[in-house]
């Protein structure tokens, strides 16, 4: 019987020996590891994966995110789908008696299988406590339990304590749901006091607004809150995120900031099943834009997964495809392809910057956006529709460059050969152009043997 007991230990501990605490970077932009290496946040939404997955389905995918590039899985405990009368696939509810200070332990002991299996794959959970109809009931199954803030106290100590060891862990607070009244703040900020006051302060907190707003609207300058989190929604195609995330990259104090909630693929535009669908482009668009924009990293989202749809459930908002197909439709490869991208240069010291974009007539500053090295070793530039990139190019430090022509839709890169670097402005016409056909120029210093995007491996 020992020798099974301290097997267990050791492969619980083995299981965590390369997993790293998470912080905010030095210059509060970004979030690295322990060791310092910058941690680029590319998180799916598999909100019912709590609720509605067994262990085989779990697994099956969170090795799939994995595969694809995805270091991040957003993730709700008290579920958004009746997740307090529903029971998983277990047979059990979270909680008894609708008691937040109740906890059921059998379906807690679900949820620590999913963050292990998860740890041992190099996945982060962001886990939020509850989704935002248990404290907001604007709409939604319900219903409230959080009514006084004591209870979300209790409830955030608890669950801050269970989970204080797993460095996996980031914290988000909401679920879709804006604070309206006084009483809804004291609760929000009780549930994050209650989580500080369980883990110690180990982890980082996050929000998850409501679609259309960012947390800075109103807890920017909260201790609590670690970064920004905006949900820029499914209302349009061609959404200006870059709007709402350089709007936050710009505030004092600076805070890391995210959209952690924009147009799903598969998901019927403003939620009309008359209207178009969102795409994998459209999910590109709002990837790059973001990240261009100053963003510590992106959230993809497809309408069937994050559901967990099934043949058997009713599907929500138009599911129409099983989530365990959907899970490889186009988009979700291309946000891996899109971290490759950003981990191939040092992603901690990239700064938005439009003005390397030349005013000249017929450029769009708008659909082409740019970002550039604090050393100006390297430039990354997104054209959305495939449109000529004009480049002031005394932006650039080096007097020879090269680059890439870089595909978003296959993971793939065209070289640019070294040229000197003797023009005031420079056109750069991408390989096609077109309705859907964006293109990701890449500039270097050659000096700098950046390597070669579309050949290089995640770790």
């Amino acid at each position: 019987m020992k020798k099974i007991v301290f097997l267990a230990i050791f492969l619980f501990v083995f299981a965590f020996l390369d997993a790293q605490w998470l912080h905010v970077s030095p210059d509060s932009r970004r979030l690295i590891k322990d060791d310092g290496s910058v941690f680029f946040y590319m998180a799916d939404t598999g909100w019912e994966l709590f609720h509605r997955c067994d262990k085989k389905q779990t697994e099956m995918y969170l090795k799939d995110r994995k595969e694809k590039g995805f270091n991040v899985i957003q993730a709700v405990v008290l579920a958004e789908l009746d997740g307090l009368h529903t029971p998983n696939t277990e047979g059990e509810v979270p909680l008894m008696d609708d008691d937040p200070l109740h906890p059921n332990e059998k379906y807690f002991q679900h949820v620590d299988w999913v963050i292990h299996k998860a740890a041992n794959l190099g996945i982060y959970m962001a886990v939020l406590p509850t989704w935002g109809d248990k404290w907001n009931k604007r709409w939604g199954v319900g219903p409230v339990i959080f009514d006084t803030p004591e209870k979300a106290q209790s409830y955030g100590k608890w669950i801050g304590s269970r989970y204080k060891n797993q460095p996996n862990i980031i914290w988000i607070l909401g679920g879709d749901r804006n604070p309206e009244r006084p009483g809804h703040f004291e609760i929000i900020r009780a549930m994050a006091r209650g989580i500080r006051e369980g883990d110690g302060g180990k982890h980082l907190i996050s929000y998850h607004p409501s679609g259309g707003v960012s947390t800075s609207r109103w807890f920017h300058k909260e201790s609590w809150l670690d970064f920004n989190m905006a949900q820029t929604g499914h209302m349009e195609r061609n959404n200006p995120v870059y709007e709402v995330i350089g709007h936050d990259y710009k505030l004092k104090p600076v805070k890391p900031c995210l959209d952690g909630e924009p147009q799903y693929e598969d998901l019927p535009v403003a939620f009309t099943d008359r209207n178009e669908r969102f795409v994998a482009y459209d999910a590109r668009q709002a990837a790059y834009w973001s990240v261009l924009a100053g963003a510590l990293g992106h959230t993809y989202g497809n309408n069937n997964v994050w559901q967990m749809y099934a043949p058997g459930k009713k599907p929500e908002v138009y599911a129409r495809i099983p989530w365990y197909y959907a899970i490889h439709q186009p988009g979700a490869r291309q946000m891996g392809y899109m971290r490759r991208l950003f981990e191939s240069r040092p992603f901690i010291e990239m700064l938005p910057d439009q003005d390397i974009l030349a005013d000249v007539y017929g450029q769009d500053k708008s659909t082409i956006r740019a970002a550039r090295g604090a050393d100006r070793s390297f430039v990354i530039i997104y054209s959305s529709f495939g449109a000529p990139v004009h480049l002031r190019m005394e932006k650039m430090a080096s007097d020879y460059l090269n680059g890439y022509w870089y595909n978003p839709r296959e993971g793939k890169s065209i070289p640019i050969p070294a040229f000197k670097n003797n023009r005031k402005v420079q056109a750069f016409v991408p390989p096609s152009s077109g309705s859907r056909t964006d293109w990701v120029l890449v500039l270097d210093d050659p000096g700098k043997k950046y390597p070669d995007p579309g050949n290089f491996l995640l770790k």
